[in-house]
Parts: C-alpha cells; sequence; structure tokens
C-alpha cells in the first residue's frame, strides 16, 4: 500500500527545548508483528527466519534515489523473495519515525537527525542505522533581495518538518549566524514546519521568504524564481553530508536479519543500476516520483536535482556527532547525547566483501 503523510504548517513560538525532543518521536519502538519461519542463526547471532511482510517507509524525493527506483523497478521485491513489501510515503522524517516507533512500520529511508533523536530517547531500543542512501541535495532557497545570512532578519523560512534533517540543518546555520529562531529563545527568524508542496505554493504567493529543503524541492523553489542561498554540502568537510539513510527497529533487526539483509541487498542492487545508468534511472525515478505524487518533475528539475545527489550506501558515520551538535545549537536537544550503538553495519558489510567491495565504518557509533 501506498500512502502520502502530510504534515500541517506549524509555528511552534512558545515550546521549550524539551518538549520539542519529544515531539520528534513517540514513545519507544514497539516489536514489529511480522509473521516469520523459524530457520538457523541469523547475522545478528540469533535464532531467526524471513518476515512474513516487511512494511518500509521512504519520501517522494529525489534523495531517497535509490528506495524510489528499488520500489518501482522490482529490486526490493525480487531482494524480499517470500516476504511481502508494503510501503508507505512520508513527507519527512519525524513522521516517518513516529510510524516506526509505533510498530506501522519496520524499516525506513530518512534523515539523519531524526534517527538521532529516536535512538537518545529511546535509551538505544528503538532502531539501528543499517546502511546510507543518499549524500548532498539539500538547500537554502530564497527570494532574490536576500543576498546573506543577516538579511533572513524579519523573514519567514520553511522547512518539511520540525526536528528534520533539513531544520536541524537550518536552525544551525541561523544559530552560527547569531540569529534567534523560536527552539532556543528568540524570533529574529519565523521558521515554519510545513509539507513541501504547501512550502511552494505559499514561496509562490510569497507568503514564506526561503526554505531548507531537499531534492527535487530545492529545484523547485529556484525553477518558482528562488535563488540558492546555500548549498549545504559547502558547510561541510569534504563538501559530503548524509542526507538519506536506512533505518530499521531494533527488535525486528534482531528476530529477521535475513529480511533486512534482502532489502539492503536490494538497496545495493538499486544504486548499482543508478551508477550504472544515470540518465536511465533518473527517467525511471521521475516516472516513480509522479505516479507517487501525481505530478512528474519536469526536465530541467529533475536534471538540477539528480546532478545535486550521490547516491551511496555509506552513512558517513563520522558526521553523526556534528549533526548532534547541530541539534544543540538550534535548541533541539540540551547537549550532544551518546550515540555509540547507533550502527549495526554488520550486514551491509557481508554483502560487500561478497561482491568484492570496500567495507563502511561506523567510526566507533556501533558496529562495523
Amino acid at each position: 500500500m501506498s500512502r502520502i503523510s502530510i504534515s500541517h504548517r506549524t509555528r511552534h513560538r512558545f515550546l521549550t527545548a524539551p518538549l520539542l525532543a519529544g515531539l520528534v518521536v513517540l514513545a519507544t519502538a514497539c516489536g514489529s508483528s511480522s509473521a516469520s519461519t523459524p530457520s538457523s542463526s541469523g547475522a545478528t547471532g540469533t535464532p531467526t527466519g524471513a518476515a512474513g511482510t516487511l512494511r518500509l517507509g521512504y519520501f517522494a524525493n529525489v534523495t531517497h534515489a535509490a528506495a524510489v527506483l528499488g520500489v518501482a523497478d522490482g529490486s526490493f521485491t525480487k531482494a524480499l523473495g517470500s516476504t511481502k513489501l508494503e510501503t508507505q510515503v512520508f513527507n519527512a522524517g519525524p513522521a516517518a519515525i513516529e510510524a516506526l516507533n509505533a510498530d506501522a512500520i519496520d524499516a525506513a529511508f530518512l534523515g539523519p537527525s531524526p534517527a538521532i533523536n529516536s535512538y537518545v530517547k529511546s535509551g538505544g531500543d528503538s532502531l539501528r542505522i543499517v546502511a546510507g542512501a543518499t549524500d548532498n541535495g539539500a538547500s537554502l532557497v530564497v527570494k532574490p533581495g536576500i543576498n546573506s545570512a543577516a538579511d533572513l532578519k524579519g523573514k519567514t523560512i520553511a522547512t518539511p518538518q520540525l526536528g528534520g534533517t533539513q531544520d536541524v540543518s537550518l536552525r544551525e546555520y541561523l544559530f552560527k549566524a547569531g540569529l534567534k529562531v523560536q527552539t532556543n529563545g528568540g524570533s529574529d527568524v519565523d521558521v515554519v514546519n510545513q509539507d513541501n508542496a504547501q512550502t511552494l505554493g505559499l514561496f509562490r504567493t510569497g507568503q514564506v521568504d526561503g526554505a531548507w529543503l531537499p531534492e527535487p524541492w530545492a529545484s523547485r523553489l529556484v525553477e518558482a524564481g528562488g535563488k540558492t542561498l546555500v548549498d549545504e554540502s559547502t558547510l561541510w568537510p569534504n563538501k559530503e553530508f548524509p542526507t538519506t539513510i536506512l533505518v530499521v527497529g531494533k527488535k525486528f533487526l534482531d528476530e529477521h536479519p535475513d529480511t533486512v539483509r534482502a532489502l539492503i541487498s536490494g538497496e545495493i542492487t538499486a544504486a548499482g543500476e543508478i551508477a550504472a545508468d544515470p540518465a536511465k534511472s533518473s527517467a525511471a525515478i521521475n516516472d516513480a516520483i509522479g505516479k507517487l505524487t501525481g505530478k512528474k518533475l519536469s526536465d530541467s528539475v529533475m536534471a538540477s536535482a539528480f546532478k545535486n545527489i550521490k547516491v551511496t550506501v555509506d552513512p558517513l558515520a563520522a558526521t553523526y556527532n556534528v549533526s548532534s551538535q547541530h541539534a544543540v545549537d538550534g535548541g533541539l536537544l540540551k547537549s550532544v547525547p551518546d550515540i555509540n550503538g547507533l550502527f549495526d553495519l554488520r550486514i551491509l558489510n557481508k554483502l560487500l566483501k561478497a561482491s568484492g567491495k570496500s567495507p563502511v565504518s561506523a567510526d566507533g557509533l556501533g558496529q562495523e
């Protein structure tokens, strides 16, 4: 099944940081109810089998290229074999995390910040990051006439959802520029959180002055008359940062590592197809986005968005403590949390090794 989840426009003027952090996630993750077939010990060393169903969340965004393609072209279904694939499409990471924690889905492609928040709030019980998906592909796009961070004072800037990865990036950028927002006790810039399609409409009518968005929405705002003030990649060492990762509920991972292995294998296949033929894959992804949203992207927007991303299964673990500090700076967390154990890359690295590829590192934050 497929469903678009829409978040409402919210301003959050009077919420405290602890409450904000609480809004990002619900209670700790519940166990999956997916049926399984007993088998021998799996990748995590526990008795396991394939789940009867895998419920997967992802976004209809270019930054979810491998997920969009893997679902659309059957790579995931083929890899999962007898396990039934059910999908749900979200607008932003916190909503997907809420679904994961409420046992409505088993795994999701989303951004790092909601994953960190969920892991911390649950005491490490909610999820594990098992693979990367996409680097880069997020920008702050503004109206002409806004030429610097200082020009943002008194303006209204949108992000997809409170506590989402782009929301944290915007708040960190404003913090470093000396501008206060609702979450850190100020009102220099009005940060609003809303569905990306709504942001595009309000940008066109002048009701928002800019937005920090993932692709293809950043390129769509440029097409609507905006200009890129900040390409987020320029703010990171080596000009790389994780935009999309693959997370799995911890209980589901413990009980069904075979199914998680199949999902990651399907992602590796989709990523390989994109690397082998970017033009063909780009067209297929655009077709899939059109089916999910009701309208394909223009050729110019798709080309712009696709060149701004890097599809990779490496989650760039070394950047996550930095992301946590950004959430602190933005008033979303009180202190940098202990995220040791957040990653479990053992299945991914076994698959990479089997295909003759180099393993990726958890950088001391989990299991390699």
